[in-house]
């Protein structure tokens, strides 16, 4: 079946080659001023990447709220996903639907954030500028009608030791040298110390080493913490006999997958697309594979993101009973490299005219 699609998306590769010509003259036009891009007096940072699905925007935003806690800062999404449109600012009425997952993941941790979503991303600017210190700008690299001051370009590290096509037959969004307008560029979901080769690898893409630098992180996991009632548990008490019902609707969830098996081998996989908007009958496959379950030992594990869409009420009313919790994970720079990625962004934020 693999293989099938294997051949099937080379079968596009024409469409890639049409869609790339379409890409780059667009970005001309913005590069040479016949698009116009709109550029702020206050720090803006963008988190994006050059495929279409997860590379860790998410936990990398949330990473950058915690190194910037002294400055008053604004998170602005699109808001994939919500069944909303126009600018809106979270607030205690807010829930996925009407603002998505991922803002939604925000608003819930950071609550001394400000969190708004907004297709038009400078309108969004606009209205947050004068009651912030600094816009974080997240997935928002490929909208160029925005001039960020600072850009993180994120790259999965197994990514990067394979070919990549742009859309439709890979998943590139934009040609691989798109990379050069970033400030700083980021691998995530690295081995903690990686190997001298596989790293040589990964930087061998670039060229040289790009002027702004290429740092390398890697995923951390916290405690698992249950859905409803936020109490927390050691993935040390999944015992190796211990059945794991994983319910995911992400891009990637094989970093989780392989993180879980150190723990226990039994896990049944409840996959769905990234941002799938589960429906009832989907919850109700899980608890009843769950429920037949004979082992005492089991649960249901999810991703902090994935949690959001649970809380809905109909979702909610059949897991109240279960022990669902979702596994909050951050990043970690590398040793070598945090120092240097930190100060940077720092450097920049207390350097830009408002700042100072």
């Amino acid at each position: 079946m693999l293989n099938m699609i294997k051949y099937l998306r080379l079968l596009l590769l024409p469409f890639s080659v049409l869609y790339g010509i379409v890409v780059v003259c667009r970005n001309k036009c913005y590069d040479i001023g016949l698009f116009k891009s709109t550029s702020f007096d206050l720090p803006v940072i963008c988190v994006g990447n050059l495929v279409v699905g997860g590379s860790g925007k998410t936990p990398v935003t949330e990473y950058l709220v915690r190194l910037l806690k002294d400055y008053k800062v604004a998170i602005l999404s699109r808001g994939y996903g919500r069944k909303t449109r126009g600018f809106i600012l979270a607030d205690e009425n807010a829930n996925a639907l009407t603002i998505g997952d991922e803002p939604m993941q925000f608003y819930s941790k950071f609550r001394h954030v400000t969190v708004a979503v907004c297709e038009d991303r400078v309108y969004g600017i606009n209205r947050l500028k004068d009651s912030h210190d600094l816009i974080i700008l997240d997935d928002a690299y490929q909208h160029r009608k925005v001039k960020p001051g600072f850009s993180i370009l994120l790259f999965e590290y197994e990514k990067l030791l394979s070919w990549q096509f742009l859309l439709p037959a890979g998943n590139l969004r934009e040609p691989f040298d798109g990379y050069k307008r970033a400030q700083s560029l980021l691998v995530t979901k690295a081995p903690e110390r990686s190997d001298a080769m596989e790293t040589a690898a990964c930087v061998k893409n670039f060229g040289n080493m790009p002027a702004g630098g290429l740092f390398f992180s890697f995923i951390s996991y916290g405690n698992l913490k249950h859905l409803f009632s936020g109490a927390e548990q050691s993935c040390d008490a999944i015992s190796a006999d211990t059945r794991v019902f994983l319910l995911t609707g992400i891009a990637n969830p094989g970093p989780l997958l392989v993180h879980l098996k150190g723990y226990s081998k039994h896990i049944v996989q409840h996959n769905y697309p990234d941002h799938y908007p589960f429906s009832r009958q989907n919850i109700e496959q899980l608890v009843n594979a769950f429920q037949s379950e004979g082992s005492k030992e089991k649960i249901i594990i999810t991703t902090e993101k994935d949690a959001q869409r649970l809380l809905a009420v109909t979702l909610k009313e059949l897991l109240l009973n279960l022990p669902v919790f979702y596994l909050p994970i951050k990043i970690e720079l590398q040793e070598k490299d945090k120092a240097t990625f930190d100060q940077k962004i720092l450097n920049y934020v207390s350097g830009t005219t408002r700042n100072r």
